[in-house]
């Protein structure tokens, strides 16, 4: 790989030929393609591209919560980047020759807000989702117009569904309403709580699976 000055041309991204431009920390660089090898991929490296294409799919989904709170942009690597990082390592387990899940260890946020108190989610009427906590305003910096972030998602037909503004710190409840077609379903819940200027944001809490009525 090497930098270069932008030349009658300009600078480019992509192929051209047998090279390809792209934009490294700010510089614009050029690289030779890389030559296909014939060898078989390991089985390590087959489940770290598992992963990857499992993480990817899945923060797809989560995009709204993760590119918005999800520790910083540091540098040449995005939120969106650290969560990657983050679910490939911890929240991926291999159960036999199957990778899963495992949602307790999942996280749609990062960050230093005073997060949930004793959060819970139950099953509501007509394909609500209630939860509730302890109202925990004026710890450390936690206000009662901090807004809570919601998380739901159904493994078997891969859905998400976010709400950005599900309820407020002080109001101890709130509900969000699912589409009717979840109705049976078993979904994972999480939330955590974010500042009224979107500028804070704590670690989300996994609220665990429940069965939308």
């Amino acid at each position: 790989m090497g930098t270069y000055n932008k030349g009658i041309l300009g600078a480019f991204s992509g192929k051209v030929g047998p090279v390809v431009g792209a934009t490294w920390r700010g510089k614009d660089v050029m690289r030779s393609l890389p030559r296909r090898s014939s060898r078989l991929a390991t089985a390590t490296q087959l489940i770290q591209r598992n992963k990857f294409a499992m993480t990817t799919e899945f923060l797809s989904k989560l995009s709204p919560v993760v590119s918005r709170y999800f520790g910083s942009n540091t540098g040449d690597k995005t939120r969106r980047n650290h969560a990657m990082s983050y679910l490939i390592k911890e929240a991926i387990v291999l159960v036999g020759q199957d990778l899963e899940w495992d949602f307790s260890k999942v996280l749609i946020s990062k960050g230093d807000l005073v997060g949930l108190n004793a959060g819970t989610a139950t099953a509501g009427v007509a394909q609500a989702i209630d939860l509730a906590w302890i109202d925990n305003s004026g710890q450390g910096d936690a206000q009662a117009t901090d807004k809570m972030v919601v998380a739901v998602y159904e493994e078997t037909t891969k859905t998400m569904v976010t709400s950005l503004n599900a309820g407020l710190r002080n109001q101890s409840v709130t509900s969000l309403v699912l589409p009717t077609y979840f109705t049976g379903l078993s979904v994972q819940v999480w939330a955590t709580f974010v500042d009224a200027d979107d500028k804070l944001f704590a670690t989300s809490h996994y609220l665990g699976t429940v069965t939308v009525n």
